[in-house]
């Protein structure tokens, strides 16, 4: 039977579109989950909500399209065998299958290494502990569906079909989840602006600071900030193009506002704690921390720590 019925072009692409739509399916539901489990159980270490929104996102997208290419082959497919039952024995369908049970047999057992080695290191926590059992359901789902596959011997059964809806719902599931998280994509567009408004007022205030140490004293305006030489240019807000607001509080203390769109409660950590004085070219020590509407940040300058080092004054 092997022998009588050769591959198609035709078999050659469903197959292979089969597959690789499959392996992103799987690929984003691990990464998708993982960052879940960061969002969740944070790493106080090493814990950047942006980079862990842009994976959310990357994930949802790979979802979204893959899973819908993957569960639509394999409609075309099931309809293909039922119409032609010998194609169950075609060599590109069994090579691809048994490298689908490798693969997933493989990330099973490196899982479980990572998991022992963690375990006798003593590193064991709720947050690791979670991301392994979400390759290990992800894997172990994916090696028990092809070894069932790879046996069953009837022609014609519900369970695919029940599992292609299990599936869509899933993933549908999942990304709704990550709006929860990230955000909508409007959300997401405001939290974009909002991060350049306190990456300009970062800007702003080493120019700023710059200024006084050169001048010792706070320029009256933004605009005698700007400079020819450095090619230093005054930003206005990204999305109104209105002046960021600057007022001098005293000889040694400055102000800058600005209106933000949203709270950045979930935001990058590195925003949230700061000390009361700026260090110099350290963006990410700064008191950036605000809520949805019109904010001022005062700043007040150590003169004993931002004198120049010939200065005798």
């Amino acid at each position: 039977m092997e022998n009588s019925i050769k591959s198609t072009p035709k078999d050659v692409f469903l197959q292979l579109f089969n597959i690789v739509t499959f392996y992103l399916s799987m690929v984003g539901f691990i990464i998708l989950y993982v960052q879940y489990v960061n969002v969740l159980f944070p790493d106080k270490l090493n814990y950047y909500f942006t980079a862990i929104s842009d994976l959310v996102r990357t994930a949802s997208s790979i979802l979204f399209v893959a899973v819908p290419a993957y569960i639509l082959t394999a409609w075309l497919l099931a309809s293909d065998l039922a119409v032609t039952p010998e194609k169950r024995e075609l060599k590109l369908r069994k090579w691809l299958t048994y490298f689908t049970l490798f693969i997933s047999a493989i990330t099973i057992i490196v899982d479980l290494m990572i998991f022992v080695y963690n375990f006798l290191n003593g590193e064991l926590s709720a947050r690791f502990v979670l991301k392994v059992v979400v390759v290990l359901l992800v894997a172990g789902g994916v090696f028990g569906y092809y070894m069932w596959e790879l046996k069953r011997k009837e022609l014609i059964s519900k369970i695919p079909k029940v599992l292609a809806i299990i599936l869509a719902v899933f993933a549908l599931g999942s990304i709704a989840v990550g709006f929860f998280i990230v955000g909508t994509p409007a959300d997401q567009r405001n939290r974009r602006f909002d991060e350049q408004r306190a990456q300009e007022l970062q800007m702003l205030q080493n120019q700023v600071l710059n200024y006084w140490t050169l001048k010792h004293n706070l320029p009256v305006d933004l605009s005698l900030l700007q400079e020819d030489i450095s090619g230093f240019i005054v930003p206005l807000d990204p999305d109104s193009k209105t002046p960021y607001e600057y007022k001098i509080l005293d000889p040694l203390k400055f102000e800058l506002c600005t209106t933000f769109a949203r709270p950045n409660n979930n935001l990058d950590f590195r925003f949230k704690s700061a000390p009361q004085y700026a260090m110099p070219n350290d963006s990410f020590q700064q008191n950036w921390n605000h809520e949805a509407g019109r904010t001022c940040f005062s700043r007040t300058i150590d003169p004993e720590l931002y004198k120049l080092p010939n200065n005798k004054d």
